[in-house]
Formats: C-alpha cells, structure tokens, sequence
C-alpha cells in the first residue's frame, strides 16, 4: 500500500498501524511533500489561519541529573544561573506584554527547587500565574506529591517529555532514572487537573520503528500537546562527537503526529534551528510556535543553548512578522485562553488510554479507566537521582 493509500486510510478515521507510521517516516521525495501538504490540509482544517505562540523561561540550569545528552548534565563544567522569582515575573511579564498569553516555565531537575516540598516551584508558578496569564510547567519528574500544589499555583500545563519508548535506549539517554516514575509523570498531572505535553527526540541512534513506536505511544496517550525534536550534540557530553541528523526526521515525525492526531497542538520549536527552521516546522503540521525567548536577559535554550536568542531572532515581534509573511494569524489572547478552557472542559469526559500500540512500545496494555476516578498507572519504582 503507497503512501497516498496509508494517508486516505487514516484521514477517512482509521487507526494506523505500526508499519504505517514507519512507511510515512520513512517517505522520501514526491511521497514526503504529499505527507506534509495532507498534514498542513489537516491542520488547517482544526485550526484554520491561527498559528498559537507561546514563551518559555529557563529559569533554572542547575540539576541533578547527568542525561548524556544534555548540555546542563550535572558533570559538565558550565557557568549556571538560577533566576529570582522577582527575575522570572520581569520575564515573563515581558513577554505578557508583547502579546503572548502562555509562559512555558522551565527548569533542570533543581535540588533547590525540589526541597521544602517543591516551595520554590510552586511560587514562582503561582507569582507567573498572578500576572494574569496562563502557566505552563516544565520541571522534569517531580512525582505525584507535586500535582496539586502545582495545580492550585496555578499551573495549566504540566510538560515532560519521555524522549524514547525504547526501554534500553532511554537507559543509556537517561542514566539512573527510572522509565516508569518518569512516564508516570502525566498521569499524576492530569489526576491533579493539568494539561499535558509529552514529546519524542531523534537523531540519537534509534531506529525508525522506535520512532514509530513513540509517535504511536505519544498519540494513544491524551496529552494535548506531543512534539518531537532534532538532538542536537552538546559540547561536553558524552554524545558531543555524535553525527547530527538534519531536521528531516523531526518534520516527518510532526506530519504523521497531525495526521493521526489533528486535534492536538504540535509545536514548531525555535530551540533547534531557531526562526530559520519555524517554517518547515509549520509546512510539516505543526500549529504552535514554542520557545520564543525574551532577548537579552541572559537565558539559555534547551536543545541549543545559545541559538538566536541575545540577538532577538527569537523575540516576540520578530517570530510574529515571521507568521504574518507566511500568510497566518497569531492567534490573539483571547483564541489562546479560549482553547484551553475548552480542553480542560474536556478533562472530566476523557478516558486515560494509554494501551500500548505495539510490544515493543514501553508502555503497559489498557486499557485504563476513566479520570473521573484515578488513573491506572505504570508500576511506581524507587527514584534514583542521576
């Protein structure tokens, strides 16, 4: 079956299966235009001209983990910065006031966040939310007990990202840190009452099937946003000599997320290629705009530390000039706010599926019962702080 069969198939509401999503990641020429233009059809159809944009605040660098990928592993000898929270309120008024309605606040696994029964964190989430915009929190894994101190700061997203759902690749990404504590993540946020985002790295050394494994363990999920994004090698980890892969897979990777889930908010990262690959990210599908930096500040990205950020590429009024030229709207405050009060209407009436695609998939078979009573989780483990 080509390409255009697989893409009919599941438009027309049928589920795809392993080897659909490895066919669409794996088209090439005249086959990947025709997956980005039904994916950028699909997307069009959900969300019309609006382009949704938010802002993001590294606020920590400091943690405690050592990821091999990572450029802000605990062993790598860098300058850091921890924010105060009058700094991070500057910021992401900043960003409040050149029209943005969403601040995506991130950190490294901070101890000192962490302590005091995660004191710091919640806040800073409830200083940010006080501006009167909304809040999306991106921590790392900070386990169960967080969830409703989180939620009652103010927090409406909960984010974190597994990277892989090949068990002994995330090993070797990851060191000492446990696959399911961290896959339980999300289902601790949603119980709490948070939206959540989950997302997906290539460009590490997995094999197209463990891409299409993610995708599939991503979409049978109910996060409201999935991404996927290019690793790029970081000076000082043990993964800094790795041949880097082009942005190919990742847009692949985005298509066949809309068209398997067009509902779903998929971002166009400016934290790999910065603004010069927001547009390819947008042909591929996506519908958000994430990482859009105040400029000057003294902030650090994630995948690129350093990409476009002091120069202010990656400012507000620039990725917005940006979107017009391409013929979409940012979508305005009020479309913003809107769309995520009716997804967290919709969080009582959704069921938790998280019933694995494939064996290979590294989470358990569903499926699990509704969220008006408490989610089934994966085994809780002991965590281990890398």
């Amino acid at each position: 079956m080509g390409i255009g069969d697989i893409i009919d198939q599941v438009r027309s509401g049928a589920e795809a299966s392993r080897e659909d999503v490895i066919a669409m990641l794996s088209a090439e020429g005249r086959d990947r235009e025709l997956l980005f233009e039904n994916a950028r059809d699909v997307r069009d159809g959900k969300f019309g001209d609006k382009v949704f944009a938010y802002g993001f605040v590294y606020f920590s660098t400091y943690c405690h983990n050592n990821c091999t990928f990572c450029y802000f592993r605990r062993t790598n000898g860098i300058d850091r910065y921890r924010k105060t929270p009058e700094e991070i309120v500057d910021l992401a008024l900043d960003l409040k006031e050149e029209g943005i309605d969403l601040v995506d606040l991130t950190m490294g696994e901070d101890d000192r966040m962490y302590g005091d029964g995660f004191s710091g964190l919640v806040d800073i989430v409830s200083r940010v939310h006080g501006l009167g915009v909304s809040v999306m929190v991106s921590p790392g894994a900070v386990g169960e007990e967080a969830m409703p101190r989180l939620k009652e700061a103010g927090a409406d997203f909960f984010a974190v990202y597994q990277e892989t759902y090949n068990r002994e690749l995330y090993s070797r990404l990851r060191p000492e840190q446990d696959f399911d504590f961290r896959c339980n993540q999300r289902a601790w946020a949603r119980a709490a009452g948070m939206l959540t985002e989950d997302g997906m790295m290539v460009g590490l050394g997995e094999t197209v099937a463990d891409r299409a494994d993610a995708i599939l363990a991503m979409c049978a999920g109910p996060c409201e946003q999935i991404r996927c994004m290019t690793f790029v090698p970081q000076t000082g980890t043990p993964l800094q000599n790795l041949e880097p892969t082009g942005s190919g897979m990742e847009l692949k990777a985005i298509a066949a997320m809309r068209l398997l889930r067009p509902d779903r908010f998929i971002p166009a990262t400016l934290d790999v290629e910065g603004v010069g690959g927001m547009k390819a990210r947008l042909d591929a599908g996506a519908s958000t705009i994430t990482s859009i930096v105040v400029p000057r500040r003294h902030l650090a990205g994630v995948a690129q530390p350093e990409k476009d950020i002091e120069s202010g590429a990656r400012g507000v009024d620039h990725v917005f000039e940006l979107v017009d030229g391409m013929g979409k709207k940012v979508a305005s405050q009020r479309d913003f706010s809107a769309m995520l009060r009716r997804m967290k209407d919709a969080l009582p009436r959704r069921r938790l599926n998280t019933r694995s695609p494939h064996p290979r998939c590294g989470v358990p078979a569903g499926p699990y019962p509704a969220e008006r009573g408490r989610p089934a989780l994966l085994p809780r483990r002991s965590r281990t702080a890398g």
